[in-house]
């Protein structure tokens, strides 16, 4: 059976751009009968917001979004990061590094990753034998860092097509695995948990994108090249001046619009729009199951204007 997850993080509440994303994936998934799993990413311990894991289930309920296992916190599977942690440091395919995140900026004044991030140069691989010796050397928790081979790397996405990375060229750089407060690292977790979870299809943002070959290293490292899933990135909603969609842009919460008296109908008119498929007003979640296609949807990013606010309040 092919499988999916949905994986919001409680950093935040779900907005119209994350609800996008999330409702395409559970399209998909629905049509083609995937199963879904819900995946709470909570692993960024200082941003987690209290409650916010049950706002974020709330808001996909009331939008039409169930799911078939779940929810699974993330912080309480850290038992299977650590393991994860200490096989790939047996191996010496990860090592213990004592920048601090000023220190490794000022290390890569030159190359930056697509995303203008600074791409770490390696400083500290080769540097301490254990993590007892960088610890002891610096004074510093150390962080643990994958260390990245230099082959080009290869990945048909199912959305944006043929992607190519190349190491060589600074486009990815040593990254972090496990915080040096012992937390695992985005890259390390999800990969773990997909892994284990079965996960055959992740539909995400395009902001992701360059998360797949950093996870696909991860996938190797530990000898489950096998089980690398399919990856569909998908563009991102943005406001006006071209940015993701945020704050800046208003208040685009889902909770926001449920408590105006917006109906979940008339978000899910808007969102279909945005998805390809032709709709002036309120649909059902029944309708768009039978109308969506995933050919249909747009490779540009959606900008979300005044007169898409306006029309959601004049429903």
């Amino acid at each position: 059976m092919e499988v999916t997850r949905l994986a919001p993080s409680p950093t935040g509440a779900l907005h119209l751009g994350n609800a996008r994303t999330f409702l395409i994936n559970w399209l998909m998934a629905r049509q083609a009968g995937w199963k879904i799993i819900l995946r709470i990413e909570d692993l960024d311990g200082p941003r987690i917001k209290p409650h916010a894991d049950q706002q974020a289930m709330q808001d996909l309920r009331w939008l039409g979004i169930d799911w078939d296992e779940g929810p699974i916190y993330q912080s309480k599977r850290t038992d299977r990061y650590a393991a994860a942690v200490k096989e790939l440091l047996d191996q010496k395919l990860a090592y213990p590094c004592i920048c601090t995140r000023r220190e490794a900026a000022l290390a890569a004044s030159a190359p930056h990753a697509e995303d203008g991030a600074a791409v770490y140069p390696g400083t500290c691989r080769g540097k301490y034998n254990s993590i007892e010796a960088a610890r002891s050397a610096s004074g510093r928790e150390p962080a643990i860092r994958l260390a990245m081979p230099q082959a080009p790397l290869e990945f048909t996405d199912q959305f944006c097509g043929q992607q190519r990375w190349n190491n060589s060229q600074q486009q990815l750089g040593d990254f972090v695995i496990a915080k040096s407060d012992g937390t695992a690292a985005y890259q390390l977790a999800v990969v773990v948990d997909d892994a284990e979870m079965g996960i055959t299809q992740i539909v995400r943002g395009e902001d992701l994108l360059d998360s797949t070959p950093r996870q696909m290293i991860v996938y190797h490292a530990l000898n489950m090249a096998d089980r690398i899933p399919h990856y569909f990135h998908l563009p991102l909603v943005v406001g006006t001046d071209g940015r993701r969609l945020a704050k800046r842009h208003g208040d685009t919460r889902l909770s926001h619009y449920r408590e105006s008296g917006i109906s979940a109908r008339r978000i899910r008119g808007l969102l279909a729009r945005w998805s390809g498929v032709p709709c002036d007003s309120d649909i059902s979640i029944e309708q768009l199951l039978k109308q969506f296609d995933l050919a249909r949807l747009p490779h540009d990013r959606m900008i979300m204007s005044a007169d898409d606010e306006a029309w959601l309040n004049n429903g």
